[in-house]
Formats: C-alpha cells, structure tokens, sequence
C-alpha cells in the first residue's frame, strides 16, 4: 500500500515502500512536494526568495489574446451581433486558445486572435461544451510569424482560497487589463445570467473581489507562477465580485482535443444542487449518512441534491426533486466533478446511483444519454428567420421536455404570423411538426403566397397556446439548412420549398358592412375603403421597422389600384397585402412611389 506524505515533508522510501508505489502514485507525490516548494517559495518563507509578479506577468501576456467575433445567425441561446473577449493559449503547437464557451459560440462565428504585439490570426472554433463555459479555439501556428508563445498550463488543483491571483485580458475592450484579486470562495453555485439565455449548472465556480466586466471573458485565472488555475466567465453588475470556472473538466477536453478524440459528455438530464448539511437534515437526511459523509470527505460542506429531472428524460421517475445523492456506482460521492467523470465514462450505458429520499435510501439504474445528441448542431433559414432543435440549455431552463422547433429568429416569413424569437412552432399548416425534419416537409408542401395557419406557443407562456395566420412568402430568401460537421464547420444544403403560387385565380365574394345614409356621402365610398399591409423583408434606406399598415383607397377597380400614402408604403423593397370588406385578403404589388408627394400606388 502506497504511503502518502503531508506536501513539502520529504520522506525516505523503505524497502516495502518501493516494490508497490506505482508510477502513477509516484508521479502524484511528486507534485504535491513540488505544489510545496511553490507554497514556500510565493509566501516568502525565510531564507527562500519571494516571488514576483513581474515576470510572470510578462511572460503570460504573450500567450494572452484579444478575440474579435461576429455571430452571424441567431442559433438556440445566442443572437447575432459582434462581440469582443479574452483567450490564452493552452498548446502552442498544436495553435489551441482556451476561452468560454459563450465566446467559442454554438452559434456560425467569425473570429480574430489579437496578440499582445498586434499581430492578428484567424480562429477556428473546435469545440463548445453542451453545458460548462468553456471552449476551444484553433489558429495555424505558422500564421504567427513575430511572436512565440508558450503554453499556459492548466493546474486546477492550485486553487485555493486565500489564493493571490491576477485575471488578465480584455476586460471592458482595453485589449489589455490586468485585476487582482484574491480567491475568497471555491463553492460557489453557478452564475444566472436569465431565463432562456446559456447558463451553467452542475459545477462549482470560484470566487474573488476582481471586478471584471465585459470583454474579459475567457480570461486566465493566474497564480504567481504563472499557471492557470480558473477561467473567468463572468461578474457581478452591481458588486466587484467575479467568478471562475474550475478547470477539474477543462483539462480532460482539452487533452482530447489535442490529440484529435472525440470529447464525450455523458448527461441524465437532471439539474444538481449543492446544499449545506443543515439543509439536507431538513430533507430527511439521516444522521448516520451524515457521520459517515463527513468522515469520508472532511473537506466539504454538503452533499448534492436533485433540484429537477426533466420530463421524458433518462431521470424522469427515476428521480425527485429533493432525493439526496449518496453514491455513484457504489462509490461515495460529494462533489460535481465525480459525477460528471461517471456520466461522461458511460455514455450508451447506465449508471446506479444510490439517493436518500425522505426516510429511506434508493437505488436507482438510469441510462447515461450523449449530452451532444441533445446539443442542437444544425439550424433551418426561413424567410430570414432561423429555427433550430428545442436544445437541452432551454428545456432546462424551463423545465420542459427536450425537443421541438424553437425559433432563434423570426425574421420576414414567421415573423409576418407574429411568432418571434422564444417561440416553439407545433404546427404549420395543419400539419404537425414535433421536429426540425418534420416542419421542413410542412413548409416544403405549402404555396407560396399562401396564407396558412401557425400554432405555437411562447415559452414565457407555456400553457397558452397561439394560433396565427402567417404569410408564406420565401422568395426573398433562401430556404436551406445548415449543419455543424465533425471539423465544426458549418455546411448548407438547400430545401424543397413551398410550392409556385398559382397561375389562375378563382374570383372570391366579400360583403361590405353597409354605412347608413345618414353619414352619406361616406356610405358610397366605405366600400372602397380598405386595408394595406406592407411587410419588409431588410432593413434598408434608413427603416427601422419591417411592418406598416394603413387604411388605402380603391381608385381603380378594374385594374385593381389602390392608393395609400408613404407612411403605409415607405419604399418599393416588400410584400403588399390587401385586405377588402375585413374578409378577403388578396396579394399585391407596388407599382408607383412619388418621390415628393406623400402617396404610393
């Protein structure tokens, strides 16, 4: 049996020592005495030289990168914009930059790499994570021509509080900022940035007085040597107080990534909470399980609970809110990083956790799903508008099922039956779309110029269903769909769009409310009264909005002109809706705009 020292206590092996330390347990007493000597060497422990920041410093701000980004579609949490961040290099030959995942983007990005000596290189996203904020960049090593680099290590097991520590990177644009800060907390739940938006869960975050803002996202947590132990990911808007992803994670994806492996991520869709031990004798937490807990792990406070099993997914009736985890596969267990490292080692196998539930322990068998199946990776263009796959991150956020066509954008066509970003569409046309490849065929066998029917429902409100009518209009855009590959580019492929509209049409009756004879002369002319919709499809020569209507008059009726003003039509660029008698609806175009006068035909 392998005998382990305090860090920094020098020991002399015995002959019964040797033969079964295994290299592996070896190599682990060796960092704790080396973590030792660095203890000494930055407390400045008489006759040792104290360290300085200086050079470290120096040396770091190298591998310290500005990143410039554009998302340039609105994809499941993310809109499009552009944006500024904070990367550092993680392996120099391989041309990997760790940053955020918020940064990387799920979402089709472009991306610069600025370097301290202004030198710029294009980045290639490589890998998100499905639920912690972090990702990985690529650039080509051989586009640096003027600086070198180093590769800053990753040593999650340095932090510690009371830790002094410096965040370095673009915080509020300033290409370079350096915060100082000390480590006050090391189990902090994680950061909520609102409903509907990405958020983390199922880890801890680290905690110090920083006072990062904008911009420093994906910063690097240092130490005085150097050494990355936290990624900044986010801050406090009305406090100084920042927080920092640990990197227990971090580090196995970005040893995958380098050597070229697929990064597994193994999930049963449920949301964990840690909570204090007071809180889980409130639970029903026996005090024997307790004892033995705390005995086994000395260091922690608390042990996990379940906040919430989605529904329809591996832990739905399997798990409660409010069933106190004990152990994972026989093994105690108090932490998020030992679960994730379970579920992520037994993805398309199952799991047994052992819970305590109110009075009595459970065990229970669960099937360990694949995290990125349920990590949207492709989206569909309609008439300006994006939808993609309901994703886990917004299931999650409202305690929904995973699944669905949710709109990221509405753009010309869905936003014309009002069904905006937030939206799950479930049926086009009477015809049911449970998912992106069923809403392709619905949109693919209707008309275009069609008016058709849209139910759906807003996830703000969830219980009050929607039925619109919506104008199918695609020739303005393309209707294609695009998809991430394993390289993570994104590829497009066209669709099978609606349908020509029809070369004749059948002559439609429409009744007029009749005005009484006493506001004549307005009773001959109320039938020649009617309704102009103007819908944009871009924002062009200077409008702010993509939506007009406004009362018209029939001038014409043979030849079908109507006359309206210049507030109702302001330029030539849309599609025109003519709605008689408050029933019929007819299709239209612009024919005539006065460049003075304010009227158009």
């Amino acid at each position: 049996m392998a005998v382990f020292y305090p860090p920094g206590i020098v020991s002399q092996p015995t002959v019964t020592d040797v033969p079964f330390e295994s290299a592996e347990i070896q190599q682990q007493q060796e960092e704790q005495q080396q973590l030792g000597r660095l203890e000494r060497l930055a407390i400045g422990e008489p006759g040792v030289a104290m360290a300085s920041w200086e050079p470290t410093l120096e040396r770091a701000i190298k591998s310290i990168v500005s990143i410039k980004a554009q998302c340039v579609r609105s994809f499941d949490t993310e809109t499009s914009g552009t944006y500024t961040a904070t990367g550092f290099v993680v392996d120099a030959e391989a041309g990997l930059i760790l940053s955020n995942r918020h940064v990387v983007n799920p979402a089709p990005i472009v991306a610069q790499a600025i370097f301290v000596n202004y030198e710029e290189v294009e980045l290639e996203p490589v890998y998100r994570d499905p639920v912690h904020d972090f990702g990985v960049f690529r650039y080509d090593p051989k586009k640096l021509r003027f600086m070198q680099p180093e590769s800053i290590r990753l040593v999650p097991q340095k932090a510690k509080v009371g830790m002094e520590i410096r965040v370095v990177g673009n915080d509020a644009g300033e290409k370079l900022s350096i915060l100082a800060g000390t480590l006050a907390r090391l189990d902090r739940p994680a950061p909520e940035y609102g409903v509907g938006e990405y958020n983390d869960f199922n880890t801890f975050y680290l905690q110090a007085a920083s006072g990062t803002s904008g911009g420093s996202s994906g910063s690097p947590v240092l130490d005085i040597f150097g050494d990355a132990v936290a990624l900044n990911a986010g801050g406090a808007s009305k406090a100084a107080s920042s927080f920092y992803l640990p990197l227990d994670r971090v580090v196995r994806a970005v040893d995958l990534v380098r050597r070229g492996l697929h990064v597994d991520r193994g999930t049963i869709q449920t949301e964990f909470e840690h909570l204090s031990y007071d809180e889980l004798r409130r639970l029903g937490l026996a005090t024997d399980v307790e004892t033995r807990m705390r005995a086994t792990f000395p260091a922690s406070q608390g042990m996990l609970a379940v906040r919430m099993a989605l529904p329809s997914g591996p832990a739905d009736g399997s798990l409660r809110a409010g069933d106190i985890v004990v152990a994972v596969n026989g093994q105690p267990l108090a932490g998020f990083a030992a679960l994730e490292a379970e579920l992520d080692g037994a993805v398309g196998g199952t799991v047994r956790i052992g819970v305590w539930r109110g009075t009595k322990a459970y065990d229970a068998r669960i099937k360990v799903q694949d995290l990125h199946a349920i990590t949207p990776s492709r989206f569909v263009e309609i008439g300006g508008g994006v939808v993609n796959e309901l994703s886990y991150q917004i299931a999650r956020s409202y305690g929904i099922a995973v699944g669905g066509v949710y709109v990221a954008s509405s753009g010309h066509t869905l936003g014309s039956g009002s069904v905006w970003r937030g939206s799950v569409v479930q049926s086009v046309g009477g015809v049911a779309t449970p998912d992106l490849d069923a809403f392709v065929r619905a949109v693919g066998g209707l008309r275009e110029g069609s008016r058709v029917p849209v139910r759906f429902f807003e996830l703000a409100h969830l219980y009050r269903p929607k039925m619109m009518i919506m104008s199918v209009a695609t020739h303005w855009h393309a209707f294609r769909m695009a998809e991430r590959d394993a390289a993570g580019l994104w590829c497009y492929r066209s669709l099978q769009g609606p349908q020509p509209p029809p070369i004749s049409v059948a002559p439609q009756l429409a009744s007029a409310w009749q005005l009484p004879s006493s506001l004549a002369p307005g009773d001959s002319v109320w039938p020649s009264m009617v309704l102009v919709d103007f819908h944009i499809p871009y924002l062009i020569d200077g409008m702010k909005s993509t939506r007009f209507s406004g009362p018209g008059l029939i001038v014409d009726s043979r030849r079908g002109l109507v006359v309206c003003d210049r507030d109702t039509v302001p330029i030539s660029v849309g599609d025109v809706s003519v709605t008689i008698a408050g029933s019929l609806v007819l299709g239209a175009a612009v024919d005539f705009l006065h460049p003075v006068y304010n009227f158009a035909v």
